[in-house]
């Protein structure tokens, strides 16, 4: 029943589904016992359930939460075993297997990497403004990169189960206006490392890293990707920021608390032509920061998709404005127009101090976009 309810939600939402299998379910010897896996394959295809294939979370760290401990090779052998099983039941011999997913990067090869920032026990809201912190993730993914590219070159490497936080998140931090800056940073620095896909964690009831509270109401980090959904395409674009750019003194590290990600806009979009492209920002700092567009992006419209918190309770907002105006649903199944502010040809850009914005270039005809 849990299984037709979650296929039948993915499905109304126009979701694919990856199903998770539980790899502690072991033999005495300590290999994979897949005999309830082979009786969820063979009633998932009863049903004709389009569904792909996972084995296994955070496999590395099994042994602080169970008695079992996986080394690399002996998963290995239980991700083969899958493989068999899918194999034998027609409807998933083609079936895609995804994984195997750790928590950290560490000298073995990832194909899934779990994407936390810190700890949520020990979260407080000046952490989500740390640029060092911001700065961890393009870390491991450079270093998950560098294994992949030197094991098993092609291979792609997703970003499964990224949250704010890991064990759960915090009450009144991970489910706020303030992990945003971590949300959205994580979508950009994934982008420029060519990370093609990022999945969230979670949609709905655990912790507080969700996307929606308890009666299905969006919280901030829904509105700011849905905003990415429908503003930002696939294809990166390179930038270059003139002040931010700059070469930091021997021994230290410019970290920059404005930071600029820019791709070609959504080709679904049918509010943009292509050839127009995006641009989102996130200002760390506590003071206004002016934006001049230069060269060809100089003298263009722009539409301006400004977040911000709503109301008195600031970074740790649960409820966001648009533009200055309050983001909710109009009622159980309608979301509100997500209308720009149009800014005149050649105006600077302000974006206010601790704030996300997002700003499409109309009708810019860029080359690389127009593919």
């Amino acid at each position: 029943r849990s299984l037709d309810k979650l296929y039948n939600f993915a499905d109304c939402a126009g979701l694919h589904l990856i199903f998770g299998l539980n790899a502690l379910q072991r033999n005495p010897d300590n290999s994979w016992n897949g005999s309830s896996a082979l009786s969820l394959l063979k009633y998932s295809a009863s049903k004709k359930y389009n569904i792909s294939w996972e084995l296994g979370n955070e496999p590395n760290g099994y042994r602080t939460v169970s008695s079992c401990t996986l080394n690399s090779s002996q998963l290995a052998q239980d991700f083969a075993q899958l493989r068999t099983l899918l194999q034998s039941v027609r409807y998933y011999s083609r079936a895609s297997l995804y994984g195997p997913n750790i928590g950290r990067p560490r000298k073995n090869a990832i194909l899934l990497l779990e994407g936390y920032y810190t700890d949520g026990r020990v979260l407080k809201v000046d952490d989500f403004l740390k640029t060092r912190l911001l700065d961890t993730l393009n870390e491991q993914i450079t270093k998950v990169l560098k294994v992949v590219k030197t094991h098993t070159p092609g291979k792609k490497v997703w970003l499964g189960g990224v949250g704010p936080a890991w064990a759960a998140g915090t009450s009144n931090l991970s489910d706020t206006y303030a992990a945003g800056f971590l949300w959205l940073n994580t979508l950009g620095m994934s982008a420029v490392q060519g990370i093609d896909v990022v999945l969230r964690h979670s949609f709905f009831d655990y912790g507080y890293n969700q996307l929606v509270d308890q009666n299905f109401n969006p919280l901030p980090d829904y509105w700011l990707s849905l905003l990415f959904k429908r503003l930002v395409g696939p294809k990166v674009l390179a930038v270059h920021v003139a002040g931010l750019q700059r070469r930091p003194r021997p021994g230290r590290v410019i970290r920059d608390k404005l930071r600029i990600y820019a791709h070609c806009t959504n080709f679904h979009n049918h509010n943009y032509v292509r050839g127009s492209i995006t641009i989102y920002i996130i200002n760390l700092h506590r003071s206004r920061k002016k934006i001049k567009l230069a060269g060809t992006l100089r003298n263009r419209t722009v539409h301006q998709y400004l977040l911000q918190p709503l109301g008195t309770d600031g970074l740790q907002a649960r409820t966001v404005q648009l533009n200055g105006e309050p983001l909710v649903l109009l009622d159980d199944e309608t979301f509100p127009d997500l209308k720009p502010r149009t800014l005149r040809a050649g105006r600077t850009i302000a974006m206010p101090p601790m704030a996300i914005g997002f700003y499409v270039i109309k009708n810019i005809n860029a080359y690389a976009c127009r593919k």
